[in-house]
């Protein structure tokens, strides 16, 4: 009877303890070890009435009865007392669950999350592991399977697009490698990276400021609560962006950065991206100069994956997610095209329907004001590309005369842009003011000074002082100096725009330090062969400077402003001890050859080594200056 009641609890022990320890083997000792110990000293049978202690003898004696349990019972009830425990445990966690997702306890919930990521850890890391090979070719094979054993797809036609009538092998392959969903990851709150109230502070920075710069990514979400729950990389580049913004240096940026910097990179291998790491990616891309260039080109292969660039194309269904998927393909277009033209690269986003399809987009049910700067930005980036696409990247030679009428329909076509977007009613934006109105004319000026710089291709300053530029080219050149002073103009007189300096995106650093570095040195090296008021330019670099400084001063020592005010300081320090050594009589129009002997080639971002100029300027800044082809001038041409 004992016995009998016994063994289902004894089995549940020996499978418990095999399947804890993965041995396939019967157990060696099957003998289970009843009787008390004085019992068994006297070598006589053991009598307990329902098996509990003490037994007759014993009680009757007024003997202490114990039972030695052999190892094996020891670990089989250790493994059954283990398992209940366990399960308990889950039931509980499962029930604190729904309680914290009813009360609406983001804390909580995220507390759930990372132990129960800790606990998939541990679990896969005790569990034996195939190999990498093993896993690929076991996830290949269900692939194919899936894939192929479903009947062709009705839509298919003919003229479908070829990769339609077999397996998406990227994106399956990939998440059956990578199966752990991006979830599982606590976000910079859960780990303690950031308290709870200074992510709130941060958001609000964001969301409220940084945010309408770029045009409203962010979309229709709305609170940190709904960030925490859709994506930890999507919080952690929010974070990131607005930490760097912070005037307070008790939120750390450096720690941040890093957290946002390893969620990033194990979603770039997941099989399983959504529109929230692309969200990520590009507000990574627009503000963090270190990552900029990895981060928007993992935007635009996710975005692609995705088919964004075809959502425009029934975007007449009046479907909200078909909205926000074109919206979205439109800001991985721009981010792409700030971080590719300026720096020589050919852009990863082509001209397709999207691009010209924009009136389509606003016509749509969903649009909001905002979309109209949106669209704005996809038009004068799609004539800069054609200008990308018509002259190259090649400085050292010139642009042939012939072409001087292209250059002018470019600009022409850049003025009608700056007028038609000017007529539109932007007026005071209540989270940045008129910067929307500004911005205009601030990204006209950019890109006629990219569009006009090309007149100074092939020019060399050794060239003789006989050599005179085709007239034509100096109406060009003259229309690159004038967008570059006007540029420099508003920067330094303008204090609404020097108050929006700690928030715009790296792409307008990027135009304000080329356009300083373009002006000192056409006003010190080329003043012979192109028009211009020497003292005039020099005076405005200085000011912008001192204004760059001055609004630095207020901002994190990470921010690349800050590199790009030092290093324009050093160059301009290094024209003044230049300008003093100088013939008296050349106080406002310095010679050329003191100048370019003592060396300001060297201060150039291309070579910053020399002087040390590392600590000044971001080596980002300096490859995309003048290495990638973006000035009209390099070391031994210009």
């Amino acid at each position: 009877m004992a016995s009998s009641e016994r063994e289902p609890s004894l089995s549940l022990g020996v499978e418990t303890l095999r399947e804890t320890f993965g041995d396939p083997k019967l157990p060696d000792i099957t003998r289970k070890i009843t009787a008390c110990v004085a019992c068994r000293k006297q070598k006589i049978k053991c009598h307990k009435r329902d098996a509990q202690q003490p037994c007759t003898r014993c009680k009757a004696r007024g003997l202490p009865c114990t039972v030695n349990r052999s190892l094996q019972m020891l670990l089989e009830g250790d493994a059954v007392w283990k398992g209940n425990t366990g399960r308990q445990v889950k039931r509980l966690s499962a029930a604190l669950g729904l309680v914290a997702k009813k009360l609406s306890m983001p804390e909580l919930i995220a507390l759930l999350d990372e132990d129960r990521l800790v606990s998939s850890t541990t679990t896969r890391s005790q569990s034996p592991r195939p190999s990498m090979s093993q896993m690929a070719a076991v996830n290949e094979d269900e692939s194919h399977q899936a894939s192929w054993s479903r009947p062709a797809d009705a839509e298919f036609t003919p003229a479908s697009i070829p990769a339609d009538c077999v397996p998406n092998v990227t994106n399956q392959s990939a998440a059956s490698i990578f199966p752990i969903s991006a979830r599982l990851e606590p976000d910079i709150v859960a780990c303690g990276i950031i308290s709870l109230e200074e992510a709130k502070e941060l958001f609000d920075i964001y969301y409220n400021r940084l945010d309408y710069y770029v045009y409203r990514i962010l979309g229709d979400i709305e609170d940190l609560s709904a960030i925490r729950e859709r994506s930890p990389l999507l919080m952690a580049a929010i974070c990131t962006v607005a930490s760097l913004h912070h005037t307070s240096q008790d939120i750390a940026y450096d720690r941040c950065f890093q957290e946002f910097v390893r969620l990033g990179a194990a979603r770039m291998f997941s099989g399983r991206n959504n529109l929230e790491d692309i969200m990520a990616f590009v507000i990574g891309a627009f503000w963090l100069p270190e990552v900029s260039w990895v981060l928007i080109g993992a935007a635009v292969r996710i975005a692609t994956e995705l088919q964004l660039h075809r959502s425009i194309l029934g975007i007449n269904d009046g479907k909200k997610e078909t909205y926000l998927r074109a919206r979205l393909y439109y800001f991985v277009y721009i981010c792409d095209h700030h971080f590719s033209i300026p720096y020589g690269r050919p852009p990863l986003t082509g001209e397709y329907e999207a691009v010209r399809l924009t009136d389509r987009f606003l016509k749509s049910i969903h649009a909001v004001k905002d979309d109209e700067r949106l669209i704005s930005q996809i038009d004068i980036w799609s004539i800069t590309s054609q200008v990308f696409q018509t002259f190259g990247t090649d400085s050292s030679q010139p642009v042939p005369v012939e072409m001087v009428r292209q250059l002018r329909r470019y600009n022409i076509a850049l003025d009608t842009w700056r007028a038609d977007w000017m007529e539109r009613s932007w007026g005071l934006h209540n989270h940045v003011g008129n910067y929307p109105e500004k911005g205009v004319g601030m990204h006209c000026h950019f890109a006629k000074l990219y569009l006009c710089a090309h007149s100074f291709r092939g020019i060399s300053k050794s060239s003789t002082a006989s050599y005179r530029m085709p007239q034509e080219m100096v109406e060009i050149a003259e229309m690159a100096i004038a967008s570059a002073t006007y540029i420099l103009r508003t920067v330094s007189t303008d204090s609404e725009l020097q108050s929006h300096l700690n928030g715009l995106p790296l792409y307008f650093d990027t135009m304000i330090a080329f356009t300083a570095v373009f002006l000192l040195k056409i006003s010190t090296e080329y003043s012979n062969k192109i028009p211009i008021d020497t003292a005039e330019a020099l005076s405005l670099v200085r000011h912008s400077v001192s204004v760059l400084e001055g609004v630095g001063s207020k901002m994190k020592s990470k921010h690349l402003l800050i590199r790009i005010g030092q290093g324009l300081r050093m160059m301009v320090e290094r024209y003044s001890i230049v300008q003093e050594s100088a013939h008296p009589e050349n106080t406002g129009h310095l010679n050329q050859d003191n100048f370019a002997g003592f060396g300001l080639e060297c201060f150039d971002l291309l070579e910053p080594s020399t002087h040390n100029l590392y600590s000044s300027f971001d080596p980002w800044l300096q490859n995309g200056m003048e290495q990638n082809g973006f000035t009209p001038w390099q070391s031994e041409s210009v």
